[in-house]
């Protein structure tokens, strides 16, 4: 029946201002922290920075191969099995062998139960493709191993993305993949990308090594350009400590020569290679190599044995700030380029809201004056219902701190469109009742039942196609689907409980009158 309890008016009444209370902290600022929750603006509106970035994964395919060439060499040493001519050439491990041994070697291969465990799996399976030519064995990454290399990469290169943006303190960034190799950042509020794109360019590959000459070295030795200046120096391949081993990092100001300095902490397996290479190499420079280029080279004093110590290069405190960042979140495991940028102003953010606000503001105006013009008080009730739709739809997204993009107001315009039209199919349906039924109670009862399955039918269609949009779109497509989803929600409620219970007031009191819609 077209009834009411008293405390199921309590409960809608409680709902309703709960998240009016919500809807309106964004036009004000509450002390209590539980209502001081604000909509975020995406980067359509606030203006920021978009960056598509690619993971060039060539190193550490090439480093993995590497790797690869070391258990081979070291496996079939222990066999007494030998191996000729290994080489690393365009992401392919070769190597040749002797008659004798190619028999062996292949049913090395190829044998599931042979000693060769636990190394079958990477060399028989998914992750890598053998061919033998004549007396050469080619070895290279399948198509399913490149794969899911890339997909690791992108999995780490994520975490340390979302690491070096969160220090910098960036206000609600959305670091997204796409594909299997790119990643998408987007960076609302922020209007100047340079430091941005510095921190993410650097893989921050931190190493250790003694400055040092070729003939002297039996590691080998590479030249290394200095960062700060026209210089080079030799430095070894061996490498004493990398980042892996940093607990910490932090700029700090060196009182004795009044300079800006990285001070850092090792873990305890840094800390003992760090004070064992120190005590050793007493008199020798140390290279602190990042990406491939040497920041200092300071001359070793005495044993560093407390794993701490500093790094210096002439830096400003901004510098040493980035640098102690780049530190603490770790080396990105395959350098990223940005393929794709964009930088969105505050002007054209705010144009787009204003845009977005009129449309609004003339949509929710045309049709409160043409429901009103058709169903004249219960067009004010649906009026009223719709206005408290809104402030509940803009509530359930402050709750949640949702970000609030410009598909996102088209979502909610949309839905101010559907609320009218459960309504108007209400009341249509509730004109023909009335053509049938002289009480007003029971006609009007009729018509919130009876037209209850095509207005569910007609939003659960479209919340299944909201759904969709959220999990399978990108960003503007998943802000759309988010606020018509929820729309749909506080649409019902609207109806079913606002609407409804303002309706029943009035034609309980007017149960006599006739023409009442």
């Amino acid at each position: 029946m077209l009834y009411f309890s008293k405390l199921r008016i309590i409960f809608v009444s409680f709902i309703s201002l709960i998240f009016i209370l919500f809807a309106s902290s964004n036009l004000f600022n509450f002390s209590n922290k539980l209502l001081n929750k604000k909509i975020n603006l995406g980067l359509d509106l606030q203006g920021g920075s978009y960056l598509l970035l690619e993971i060039d994964n060539s190193p550490v395919i090439e480093q993995k191969l590497q790797n690869l060439t070391i258990i081979i060499r070291n496996y079939f040493k222990e066999k007494n099995i030998r191996i000729n001519n290994i080489k690393l050439i365009d992401q392919k491990l070769s190597f040749s062998v002797n008659d004798e041994f190619k028999k062996i070697i292949l049913e090395e291969f190829t044998d599931e139960e042979s000693d060769l465990n636990p190394y079958y799996p990477r060399f028989k399976s998914h992750q890598l493709d053998i061919v033998e030519e004549n007396n050469s064995f080619i070895i290279n990454y399948s198509k399913q191993g490149i794969i899911e290399i890339k997909t690791s990469s992108q999995d780490q290169a994520l975490e340390i993305v979302r690491r070096r943006i969160d220090e910098i303190g960036t206000n609600e960034p959305s670091i997204l993949k796409r594909g299997n190799d790119r990643i998408l950042v987007e960076l609302p509020g922020l209007d100047d990308p340079m430091r941005i794109k510095s921190l993410l360019g650097k893989t921050a590959n931190l190493t250790f090594r003694f400055v040092t000459n070729n003939s002297e070295d039996s590691f080998g030795s590479e030249k290394l350009k200095y960062e700060d200046k026209p210089e080079e120096a030799m430095v070894s391949k061996r490498i004493i400590l990398s980042g892996d081993n940093l607990l910490d990092a932090q700029p700090r100001m060196n009182n004795e020569s009044n300079e800006t300095v990285v001070s850092f902490t090792l873990d305890r397996v840094g800390a003992k290679r760090f004070g064992k290479a120190t005590s050793t190499g007493i008199g020798k420079q140390l290279a602190i190599v990042l990406d491939g280029k040497i920041i200092s080279a300071p001359v070793i004093r005495d044993t560093i044995a407390s794993g701490s110590g500093q790094i210096s290069g002439g830096f400003t405190f901004q510098s040493a700030t980035d640098l102690a960042l780049l530190l603490r979140s770790g080396a990105l495991p395959a350098p990223l380029n940005i393929i794709e940028e964009r930088t969105v102003g505050p002007d054209l953010g705010q144009d787009s809201i204003n845009a977005g606000m009129i449309a609004l503001v003339i949509g929710f105006f045309l049709v409160i004056l043409f429901i009103f013009i058709k169903y004249k008080i219960f067009g004010l009730i649906t009026n009223v219902a719709l206005i408290i739709n809104l402030f509940l739809l803009i509530g359930v997204l402050t709750i949640f701190e949702a970000t609030l993009t410009l598909p996102g107001i088209a979502g909610i315009i949309l839905t101010v469109g559907m609320a009218v039209d459960a309504n108007v199919l209400i009341f249509e349906r509730i004109k023909e009742e009335l053509k049938n039924e002289k009480n007003n109670l029971i006609a009007f009862d009729s018509g919130y039942s009876k037209s209850r399955t095509a207005i569910l039918d007609a939003n659960i269609t479209t919340l299944l196609a909201a759904i969709i949009l959220f999990f399978m779109g990108s960003g503007p497509i998943k802000g759309f689907s988010l606020t018509l989803g929820v729309g749909i929600f506080t649409t019902l409620f609207s109806v079913y409980f606002i609407a409804r219970l303002l309706t029943i007031l009035y034609v309980s009191k007017n149960k006599g009158k006739e023409g009442l819609i």
